[in-house]
């Protein structure tokens, strides 16, 4: 109990900061725009139910319509067809929900489709240590600053093709199968590059870090105000029975000088 007592008075006392990497959950958040041929995700909504009115006198409730993978979320195994023997996220550990993470900046690259190689990881490693032993890589690239404009979030050109910074297939390969860590983190629509649709394989990320047996987090904010190492970071998705993911509220702490 006194881990716990003395995490509180951090808390408390300010020397341990919380911080949001949650995305606001609305009508207008962001959603992955498949080709004509798939079928899409619903955007999210609310439906009223009643509001302190003659439908329910003394409360204001919604119902809520939106997907599994809507705005800040968190993928399970089984989103992906390498992990369909996998966890659903109902069967995820709760001890994998609260984890060490660091945070690889590369929020100064200005080309959209910039990809996350092997060797950028080793030049973080040489200049901040090892990646935690299940923690998450938390990936910035300062796309969360376009996340309240939809066409800006996505970056489709003329041909609908999306532009997104993301990771090369050469090193998703090597995070889900030589690193250390449980997951990774990103702030645009998914864990994969917007052009990944092309890759060898299509959505590498996807495709080994949830075959792997590992998770993604995505449409994450505020990732500036982490330090390189040192946050714990606490992902809470709903535990949907049989869910291929969840949104998520995903909260950071830090401690501060």
């Amino acid at each position: 109990m006194a881990v716990l007592q003395d995490l509180l008075d951090a808390l408390r006392g300010g020397s341990v900061e919380v911080v949001d990497l949650t995305a606001k959950l609305h009508a207008g958040t962001p959603i992955l725009q498949l080709p004509l041929q798939f079928e899409n995700a619903l955007p999210f909504s609310l439906s009223e139910i009643s509001r302190y009115d003659d439908r329910g006198p003394a409360w204001y409730w919604n119902n809520i319509h939106t997907s599994e993978h809507t705005g800040t979320h968190f993928d399970a195994p089984v989103h992906w067809i390498t992990g369909k023997d996998g966890e659903d996220v109902a069967q995820v550990p709760p001890r994998s929900l609260v984890a060490p993470a660091v945070v690889l900046d590369f929020s100064a690259e200005t080309d959209p489709d910039f990809l996350l190689e092997i060797e950028h990881v080793r030049q973080w490693e040489s200049e901040h240590g090892a990646l935690p032993e299940g923690g998450w890589l938390l990936y910035r690239t300062g796309w969360d600053a376009r996340s309240e404009d939809s066409g800006a979030f996505l970056n489709a050109d003329d041909t609908g093709s999306p532009h997104t910074p993301g990771i090369s297939v050469e090193c998703a390969r090597w995070l889900a199968e030589e690193s250390p860590v449980l997951g990774v983190g990103v702030e645009t629509v998914g864990t994969d590059a917007g052009a990944a649709h092309s890759f060898d394989p299509p959505f590498p990320c996807h495709s080994f870090l949830l075959g792997a047996g590992k998770y993604g987090l995505t449409q994450l904010q505020n990732l500036a105000l982490l330090p390189a190492t040192g946050a714990l970071v606490i992902a809470a998705p709903l535990p949907i029975v049989g869910g291929s993911g969840s949104p998520a509220r995903v909260l950071a702490l830090v401690e501060r000088p």
